[in-house]
């Protein structure tokens, strides 16, 4: 365990876990990041609580977390993931304390590993928040409107042909096959049509 207690390991294992947590929060799921997350969390105590850490460097850690929930809040402005990361990688360099009271993490693993926790940050984190907050490309509602055909004759059930795809259909009045039909509602997965022109 005394390799834990080496402030370039430990500063690695906390991004690996920061990394990983961020990586949990936009990606729910599997439980595979978030107990990865939690992993590198309690190695990362355990060296926080053995070794002399910089107060002021957790309160800038803590302090990333708001702006990231703004970020997942707001994709569009990306002021927020930037300020996060800024503040995240800020708080983590300078968490362990060194004898001249600032920094015992060597400053080429800081540099190093700092600039690839960013850059996989933006591009992972920004991604998925993007992903997420995007509409879904098979978006059901954007049937209503639409003209079709019947493929069958549809009063209380029927099939009809709209954007490519085969559905179930009814309709208030009695259709015959091959009228042109246009969508007025769904139900579920059973469009509502009525005769088109």
């Amino acid at each position: 365990m005394d390799i834990l207690l080496e402030p370039n390991v430990a500063y690695l294992i906390l991004l690996a876990g920061v990394f990983l947590g961020f990586l949990a929060l936009v990606t729910p799921g599997t439980g595979l990041l978030e107990i990865g997350a939690l992993f590198c969390f309690v190695l990362a105590g355990y060296a926080v609580y053995n070794l002399s850490i910089n107060w002021w460097a957790l309160v800038v850690l803590l302090l990333s977390i708001p702006p990231f929930i703004q970020a997942t809040r707001k994709p569009k402005n990306r002021v927020y993931l930037i300020l996060s990361i800024f503040l995240l990688l800020a708080g983590s360099v300078f968490l362990f304390a060194g004898d001249d009271g600032l920094m015992s993490v060597n400053p080429i693993v800081a540099i190093i590993s700092s600039g690839v926790m960013a850059v996989s940050l933006w591009v992972v984190v920004r991604k998925s928040i993007e992903a997420i907050s995007r509409r879904p490309t098979h978006d059901l509602d954007a049937l209503v409107g639409l003209v079709g055909e019947a493929k069958t004759k549809i009063n209380d059930e029927g099939s009809v042909q709209v954007a490519g795809e085969l559905w179930s259909a009814r309709s208030a009045e009695l259709i015959s096959a091959g009228d042109h039909v246009r969508v007025v509602r769904r139900e579920g997965f059973i469009l509502v049509v009525e005769k088109d022109g």
